[in-house]
C-alpha cells in the first residue's frame, strides 16, 4: 500500500537524510550520534494523525533530549487520512505506531503481527455530544434522534452504549455520516455528534452561541462520556512489530528504550502543559494557541493519575474492549472481531522494564497527584 509522504520531525544534529528501520541496511549514510558522540539507534514512530497535542510527550521527548539519552535518534512520522498506522508498521515502514486497540484488533484478525507494547491512554477521550435543551443525558435517550458517527472504526463505543441501552440501532436511531468536525452538530442537522474531549468538544466551545453572542459553554451542551456508560475502549497504544519482537533481541531491547523515553515525555507534558504545548506548536501543529492548550490538558486527563504505572495495559481494560469487538454489531451488523485475539496481542513485559527503570531514576510514574489545570478558549481556539 502507498502512502503519502508527510512531514516529520528528527533528532541529532547529524541525523541521517531518511528514517531507516532498526534492522535495514543504513546504506552509505553516516550513522548519527549524540552531542557526546555517541551512535544512536534510528527509529521511526507514525501517529496516527497530523502534530497535535494528542500526540505532547512524544514530541515532548524528542525536544527534551529523552531520546537521545535514551541512545535513540526518532523521526515522527505525521500521518493523513489515506494513512493505517498499523499498515505502514507491518510493511516495515516505521519501527513503532500509535493506534487504538479496536482498529488494530480487526487488523491482527486479518493476520497483522503486532503487539501493544503500551497503552499510554488509560480512559477513552470520545463523547457524544448534545445541546441541553435536547433531552439527551444518556445513551437509552438517542432513540428517534439523528446520531451523529465518523464511522472508520471509531463508532464501536457509541453502538455498545445504545445496544446497551436496549436500542435497536438498525431502525431506532437515524444514523448520520458525520465529518470529522461539528458543523452539522452546530448546523442542527445532527442531535447527538460524536466529539473528542481534547479536540472536537472543544470545537463547539470555541463558537458563538448565536443566541447569546457568547461563546458556548459546557452548560449549554450535555455529554455521554462511554468511560462512565461502561462501554469505554482502549485508544492511543504504542503498537510493535510482534515477529521482530520475537527474533530481534537488539529491537526488543530498543523498545524498552523507546517507551521509557516516550512515557519521560508524558511525564514532562503532565508536569509542563504549557510548554508541551508549546512544543508541538513549534513541531508544526496548526491547531489555535488556547486549542492546542486545551488538548495537552485533555489528552493528560486521558493518562493521569495511573492505575498501575504509564503505559501499562490492565487486564480487565483490555478484556472490556475485546469483549465490546467481539459482541457489538455497527448498523451493517458487522462485529470487529470474530474470535479471542492471540496472546501477542499484548504485554507488558517492555513497559514493566521501562517503568523499573524510570522509577529508580526518580520520574513519577503514577501522577497520583496530578490536577488538570484551567484552560480558557478564545473564539476559533486561537
Amino acid at each position: 500500500m502507498k502512502h503519502t509522504a508527510r512531514p516529520v520531525v528528527r533528532t541529532g544534529a547529524l541525523a541521517a537524510a531518511a528514517a531507516l528501520a532498526l534492522t535495514a541496511c543504513a546504506g552509505e549514510d553516516e550513522p548519527t550520534t549524540s552531542g557526546d558522540g555517541e551512535e544512536l539507534t534510528p527509529v521511526t514512530l507514525q501517529l496516527q494523525w497530523v502534530a497535535q497535542a494528542q500526540f505532547a510527550g512524544y514530541y515532548a521527548a524528542l525536544d527534551q533530549g529523552f531520546y537521545e539519552d535514551a541512545g535513540l535518534d526518532v523521526t515522527i512520522q505525521e500521518a493523513g487520512t489515506d494513512t493505517v498506522p498499523i499498515d505502514v508498521l507491518a510493511a516495515g515502514d516505521a519501527d513503532y505506531a500509535i493506534s487504538w486497540v479496536p482498529k488494530v484488533l480487526g487488523s491482527i484478525e486479518q493476520g497483522a503481527e503486532v503487539t501493544n507494547v503500551a497503552q499510554v491512554f488509560e480512559r477513552s477521550g470520545t463523547l457524544q455530544v448534545a445541546m441541553a435543551d435536547s433531552g439527551i443525558e444518556g445513551p437509552e435517550d438517542l432513540a428517534g434522534k439523528n446520531v451523529g458517527s465518523w464511522g472508520y472504526g471509531n463508532e464501536w463505543e457509541l453502538f455498545a452504549g445504545m445496544q446497551q441501552a436496549g436500542l435497536d440501532t438498525s431502525e431506532d436511531i437515524t444514523l448520520v455520516q458525520q465529518a470529522f468536525d461539528m458543523n452539522g452538530f452546530l448546523a442542527g442537522d445532527i442531535d447527538a455528534a460524536q466529539a473528542m474531549t481534547y479536540n472536537e468538544y472543544a470545537q463547539v466551545l470555541e463558537t458563538v452561541n448565536p443566541d447569546t453572542g457568547e461563546l458556548y459553554q459546557p452548560e449549554d451542551l450535555t455529554v455521554i462520556d462511554w468511560n462512565e456508560v461502561g462501554t469505554a475502549m482502549l485508544q492511543d497504544a504504542v503498537w510493535a512489530d510482534a515477529t521482530r519482537l520475537a527474533d530481534d533481541e537488539a529491537y526488543a531491547e530498543t523498545t524498552v528504550d523507546f517507551i521509557k523515553a516516550s512515557l519521560q515525555g508524558w511525564a514532562y507534558a503532565r508536569d509542563n502543559a504549557q510548554e508541551a504545548a508549546d512544543i508541538v506548536t513549534a513541531a508544526g501543529s496548526t491547531l489555535g494557541t488556547s486549542h492546542q492548550l486545551w488538548q495537552t490538558n485533555e489528552t493528560n486527563k486521558l493518562i493521569w493519575p495511573s492505575t498501575s504505572g504509564i503505559g501499562t495495559i490492565n487486564a480487565d481494560q483490555w478484556q472490556q474492549t475485546v469483549d465490546i469487538a467481539m459482541n457489538t454489531q455497527n448498523e451493517t451488523g458487522a462485529t470487529i472481531i470474530t474470535s479471542e485475539p492471540p496472546e501477542t496481542a499484548y504485554t507488558n513485559e517492555y513497559v514493566e522494564q521501562a517503568l523499573a527503570e524510570l522509577t529508580d531514576e526518580g520520574v513519577d510514574v503514577m501522577g497520583e497527584d496530578f490536577a488538570p489545570i484551567d484552560v480558557t478558549l478564545n473564539e476559533g481556539g486561537e
